[in-house]
């Protein structure tokens, strides 16, 4: 509309100024709008290095330039050298940065005179378990002491499989001698047979021992370390443990060795035997390493079925089929892509999850048994479990391997054997148990006192 009334009144006489002056435009808009003449064409863009340089040296100059520096008066001098001796007799040739473009553009002289020291790619650890004992992972944490610089260091080994804790200490240091008899006792009491399982940790002082992997050797497991650096190849034992400083109930400090031990007792059986884990079909860690997922997953189903049966009108999507069966656990699951190098794969860490493996060991808030104390939490709580059993109980595995007794006196027990079972007192329960429940939170186990085990 408003070109067309321009168009009419330039036509009648009028010029362009006043004609967009009165109907309120801009001249310039309008003659950018409409220009008069054509644009101007453009030259082609030029790339810098080939625009012509007043300042830079002739073809003359940089072969000038580069026989002063392969001479042999230079050829063993730093260009800096060069130039400052040159600069001392009076010749100035070009600057140092000149010398050094001439030497790296034309000619690919700037090169390290040694040989560098370089390291060949880590191999990625791939590792799959399609059933229990095939492959397990562990580590060591710290847990706060009473003081500040104290700490007390909790060893777990786990099954990456059904995520059963199968054995776990806690003691005053950090020690390969140690880790070498967890993994005796808890070897012994799975039955673990030659050629049967891998072992794979971080590259710790203990984890990477010669007395741990000596061990190993003998007992024919084979063993699997991280690559440095890249804190995602263990994720399991990494998120069992922040399960544990998650829960709610976890005091952030211990005042003693002992309250750390039945705490630490206390949360891997209610671990093992209560929380439902989503990695493994909402069922416990139990459960599926005593071979009951199966038979579990049937009931479940017909429980659904019936419900489906009984009133269909409450299921729009039709029969409803419960969690499914575990899947095969990965750490570092392959794919399709070239193999990842030690840099690539640090660089990849910092932007993934650690939980982004196949079967990860995904910590969740799922359902928890309710406490002593009453209500629901969100994590592990101590208290005793109030859980439905299936039509079928499932038989409860043997319990994890423990440390009992002071740090003094360093003997390893394994729950359920009675080759260390210490004797009882006249002080003692008659039932051989001792319950954290029981007695005050203060009160550490006595000397010489009967099992530790979380009361039922």
């Amino acid at each position: 509309m408003i070109d067309a009334a321009i168009t009419q009144l330039t036509g009648g006489g009028l010029d362009t100024t006043a004609a967009c002056a009165v109907l309120g435009r801009a001249r310039a808009t309008h003659y950018r709008r409409h220009p008069v003449t054509p644009p101007r064409p453009r030259p082609a863009p030029v790339p810098h290095r080939d625009r012509p340089q007043p300042a830079a040296l002739t073809g003359s100059e940089r072969e000038q330039v580069l026989a002063v520096l392969h001479s042999d008066r230079f050829a063993d001098a730093a260009p800096a050298q060069v130039w400052a001796t040159l600069l001392d007799e009076g010749t100035y040739l070009c600057s140092q940065r000149t010398m050094y473009r001439l030497l790296e553009r034309e000619h690919g002289h700037v090169t390290d005179r040694r040989n560098q020291a370089t390291h060949p790619p880590r191999v990625r650890p791939e590792l799959v378990a399609t059933k229990p004992n095939e492959v397990w992972s562990w580590d060591i944490t710290k847990l706060k002491g009473p003081t500040k610089w104290t700490y007390y260091y909790l060893y777990a080994v786990i099954d990456i499989y059904s995520r059963y804790v199968l054995g776990w200490m806690l003691a005053d240091r950090e020690s390969s001698e140690l880790a070498k008899t967890l993994f005796n006792e808890t070897v012994k009491k799975e039955g673990v047979k030659r050629d049967q399982l891998t072992i794979h940790a971080d590259r710790g002082s203990s984890m990477a021992s010669k007395p741990v992997a000596f061990l190993l050797a003998d007992l024919g497991i084979t063993k699997s370390h991280s690559r440095p650096r890249v804190s995602n190849d263990n994720p399991y034992s990494e998120s069992n443990f922040k399960t544990l400083k998650y829960c709610p109930t976890f005091p952030g400090s211990f005042g003693s060795l002992a309250e750390a031990r039945m705490f630490c007792a206390d949360f891997f059986t209610t671990y093992n035997e209560h929380h439902r884990h989503s990695g493994i079909g909402l069922m416990t860690p139990a459960m599926v390493h005593t071979g009951q997922a199966e038979e579990i997953h049937a009931q479940r189903t017909a429980a659904l079925h019936a419900a489906h049966a009984a009133h269909p009108e409450r299921f729009r999507r039709g029969t409803p089929k419960p969690p499914s069966l575990p899947e095969p656990s990965w750490i570092n699951k392959p794919t399709d892509q070239t193999e990842e190098t030690e840099a690539t794969a640090s660089q990849k860490h910092q932007r993934t999850d650690s939980n982004r493996l196949t079967g990860s060991a995904r910590r969740t808030s799922g359902n928890w048994p309710r406490s002593i104390h009453g209500g629901t939490r969100r994590g592990i709580c101590t208290g005793s479990a109030t859980t439905t059993a299936p039509a079928t109980p499932y038989v409860p595995a043997a319990e994890p391997t423990r440390w009992v007794g002071f740090p003094s006196e360093r003997t390893p027990w394994v729950s359920g054997s009675s080759a260390n079972a210490p004797s009882t007192t006249a002080s003692t329960p008659t039932s051989n148990t001792y319950s954290p429940r029981s007695a005050s939170p203060a009160t550490p186990p006595r000397r010489g006192s009967a099992r530790v085990t979380p009361a039922s």
